[in-house]
């Protein structure tokens, strides 16, 4: 039997090709996957644990007292604990470390690298280790900086140029002294790093004295844990905490490894979503290899093969089928591994140089895959031709499929598609965390119900192509009889096609319907005509709004201003805005009393009113960071936002217990409302200043949207993959469907069917194949996208369905695109058999 099944492998290569293609596709995807996040991970790892080469031990402020109670001050560390240390027995020297916000811009004004990676620092000494020079010398002044490499090369700077930047005040204009190099990760992405001498750094930086960091390198012959023990001999346990080089880079690589691991996950659904699709094409091509074989193997049975051998021998050659693919599949994945590490490097993000990583864990998941899913497929093909009597299958009786199997089969799916309707619509009823459960349940118990259901409805939705395949005449009519000849097999070849789309439709209906929800949300929460903000979303300098609101043609302006408080034991962050002017910048829709800030009178969001047991009239005290408190009167209850919510107060009353007042954002309201002279004028107001954006609402839009595009488009990437392994689904279904109808296609042809009218009704058939699993995809999708909607819907209360109707048009012509582009082959060859040849053939 083990015989046997190799010489049937062998004798079907050009069948068993399409099915190796598939499952090569998926491993392929799967062992690429892996390869890139492992090659990244490695890269980033070693990249970072060189930053920590010059560091033994790390002196840190201690944020909690020794029973894990948050110590109420920061502690500073100061000139005289960075000496101490540098005295303690085993240190050779000791670094203060200030690190910071620092918006770099490029030679036109525009900010240099990604708004989160813009960092500052300082360079200790004349000679930093840290930062090794490539030209120029060490930043004297505030007049003087450094600048990296990365961030030099992509600005256009050299050393003597005049560059501008700011932290969180005016714009500066110092100097390049020097350039360096740096295994910085936030460099490798994208971002830049600038440095100042250590006291420039500290007074820019609000540091002043003081450092964030106290880096202490061991002397010769002593190790990192007794340094740190010394240390902690010598320094003020309640203050300071000591860690070991060692572990930060240990503990620097997990955060890395930690961040990968949803990325390695995210892609890895997708490969699983390929590897799924296969799925219906292994069991679709053994299915119609083994009807092919019905005599053969009904002989080997009647010579004495039992059923479990015919299973095995079907088993076998799936596991041939699989070990080939995945090998293959292991080859490609490790060059789509590295074509993607290049194809970021395409796209402008740097990342730090390592070898490709091919682990024994990719190698043997790639194996193991493609021989698991190849056989798991075609486990039940093997199962129901080891059921076929000797005699029935010899005599050339086919056993077709039972009634009581189609009711059985009808009556299942049934089951599992309204279990999983129910079970979705529950989840729109539910909070987000247990809906989005709830939800990705109900979809798979919903897609394996449509499944399972497919045959039944091909007969209705096939028939109501009727109409436009009779206009084809004869080749149409043929068309439309072959694709519901066999139910299952037209089931399994659109069900590949219908998961891509349905994934595709749905993800585009949430896009689409949050965009368009965003957009409400700006429009109708807020009145100013600009926000301004930091680059990296950090806090504003106070000044900032002196400045807007004395700017010309400015009518309101108000800070957002933060502020944290224990009210009724619960910890609650306070919103501090302009009193007078807040009501002029804002429209937000109020359920109960007034939208009334000033004094001691405030408004809150419908969640604090809800949790607090609050409404209109309703009195509770704050106490603030500064241990004093508060007698507050809600004035009213307000529908809040992801713009604007929680308890609004007047910064009169806030503003005085904060020790360091600072604004997330400025609200601005103009005479002549937005357009490119006022926002210019704001911008001018400000000095220009690369680390501060001002943004009208469309701004605000078009950033969010931007983001939506970016996932939207890599989804549709990802599943182009499981759209691509469905039309090879298609081509070999057709290809076997039209040597199992060799004999049919010869008469047909002997009968007055011209080779055009045969290749004509192949493609018809793969056609209507094609568009019914698309019209079955984007039914899914919408009713999936409306789900999730509903679900989100309870968070955003703006949230409206829009149905991209273009789109899924588009869709719906590519699916049609895919059948008469995956037909090409398939019907050539059929019009090629030659027509006494296949009337002979059996």
């Amino acid at each position: 039997m083990f015989r046997t099944a190799l010489r049937n492998v062998l004798a079907h290569k050009a069948r068993l090709l399409m099915t190796v293609l598939a499952v090569m596709l998926g491993v392929a995807f799967v062992s690429g996957t892996l390869v890139f996040t492992n090659t990244i991970s490695d890269a980033y790892q070693k990249s970072s644990a060189k930053g920590f080469d010059q560091v033994d031990v790390a002196v840190r402020p201690e944020y909690q007292d020794s029973r894990g109670n948050q110590v109420g001050r920061t502690p500073e560390l100061t000139r005289a604990l960075l000496d101490k240390a540098a005295r303690v027995p085993g240190a050779a020297s000791a670094t203060g470390v200030v690190t910071g916000f620092t918006a770099v811009a490029d030679k036109n004004g525009k900010l240099v690298g990604g708004d989160w990676q813009s960092a500052g620092g300082n360079y200790w000494g004349t000679e930093d280790p840290r930062y090794p020079l490539v030209s120029g010398h060490a930043p004297h002044g505030k007049d003087e900086v450094l600048i990296d490499s990365a961030t030099a090369k992509r600005a256009g700077y050299r050393v003597g140029d005049t560059v501008r930047l700011s932290v969180d005040g005016p714009v500066l204009t110092p100097t390049v002294s020097g350039i360096f190099t740096t295994d910085d990760g936030n460099v490798a992405a994208g971002g830049s790093l600038t440095l100042f001498d250590t006291a420039t750094a500290q007074a820019l930086f609000g540091k002043k004295g003081t450092y964030d960091e106290i880096d202490v390198r061991a002397a010769a012959g002593t190790s990192q844990t007794a340094l740190k023990a010394e240390l902690d001999k010598a320094l003020p346990a309640k203050l300071v905490e000591t860690t070991t080089g060692k572990q930060l880079a240990d503990d620097q690589a997990k955060a890395i490894s930690s961040s990968m691991s949803s990325l390695k996950q995210g892609l890895l659904v997708f490969a699983g979503i390929a590897l799924f699709v296969g799925t219906f094409i292994i069991a679709n091509t053994f299915t119609m290899l083994v009807a092919q074989r019905t005599r053969e193997l009904a002989l080997l049975r009647a010579v004495g093969a039992s059923r479990r051998q015919v299973t095995r021998s079907v088993l076998i050659e799936a596991f041939a089928v699989g070990a080939v693919a995945g090998v293959a599949g292991l080859a490609a994945g490790i060059g789509i591994g590295a074509g993607l590490r290049s194809l970021l490097g395409s796209f402008g993000a740097s990342m730090p140089d390592g070898p490709l990583v091919i682990s024994p864990g990719t190698v043997v998941t790639a194996l193991a895959v493609g021989v698991l899913i190849t056989m798991l497929a075609a486990w039940l093909p093997g199962r129901r031709a080891a059921k076929i009597p000797p005699v029935a299958a010899m005599s050339s009786v086919h056993a077709k499929a039972t009634a009581k199997s189609l009711v059985l089969r009808n009556t299942l799916g049934s089951l599992f598609a309204a279990a999983g309707i129910a079970v979705v619509l529950a989840g729109t009823r539910m909070d987000t965390d247990t809906g989005q459960g709830a939800m990705g349940v109900g979809a798979v118990l919903l897609i394996i119900g449509v499944f399972i259901l497919t045959p039944l409805l091909s007969r209705p939705l096939i028939a109501a192509a009727a109409p436009v395949l009779r206009a084809f005449g004869v080749s149409g009519r043929l068309a439309r009889q072959n694709s519901v000849r066999n139910p299952r097999r037209t089931a399994a070849t659109a069900s590949a096609l219908m998961i891509g789309l349905t994934l595709i439709t749905g993800m585009t209906v949430m896009a689409g319907s949050l965009q368009t929800s965003i957009d409400k949300m700006a429009s109708s929460a807020i009145r100013a005509d600009y926000v301004v903000s930091m680059a990296n979303r950090g806090p504003l300098s106070p000044g900032v709004e002196k400045k807007l609101a004395s700017a010309d043609g400015v009518t309101a302006s108000s800070p957002l201003r933060n502020g944290e408080s224990r009210i009724d034991g619960e910890t609650e962050f306070l919103t501090g805005v302009d009193g007078a002017a807040i009501g002029k910048l804002t429209d937000l829709k109020v359920t109960d009393g007034s939208f009334t800030v000033g004094g001691t009178r405030v408004v809150v969001d419908e969640d604090r009113a809800k949790d607090f047991g609050w409404k209109a009239g309703s009195r509770f005290t704050a106490h603030f960071e500064d241990g004093k408190a508060q007698r507050l009167t809600v004035a009213g209850v307000y529908e809040g936002n992801d713009m604007l919510n929680g308890i609004i107060l007047d910064n009169k009353v806030l503003t005085p217990h904060l020790s360091d007042p600072a604004d997330m954002q400025v609200m601005v309201k103009t005479a002549d409302g937005a357009s490119g002279a006022a926002k210019d004028g704001l911008e001018k107001v400000l000095g220009s200043n690369p680390a501060i954006k001002v943004q009208d609402k469309q701004d605000i839009s078009d950033e969010i949207a931007q983001t939506f595009t970016l996932m939207l488009n890599m989804v549709y990437g990802l599943l182009g993959m499981a759209v691509i392994v469905a039309v090879i689904g298609v081509i070999n279904t057709l290809a076997m469907s039209v040597f199992e109808r060799a004999q049919e296609i010869g008469m047909l042809r002997a009968i007055g069917l011209d080779r055009r009218a045969v290749k004509r009704m192949v493609r018809l058939e793969s056609l209507v194949i094609s568009l019914f699993g698309g019209v079955l995809g984007i039914g899914l999708g919408v009713f999936f996208g409306w789900a999730a909607g509903e679900l989100l819907g309870t968070k955003m209360p703006t949230y409206e369905l829009v149905l991209p109707y273009g789109r899924m048009t588009v869709f719906l012509l590519l699916a049609g695109v895919v059948g008469v582009l995956a037909a090409l082959w398939p019907a050539r060859r059929a019009a090629r058999l030659n027509m006494l040849t296949a009337i002979k053939a059996e």
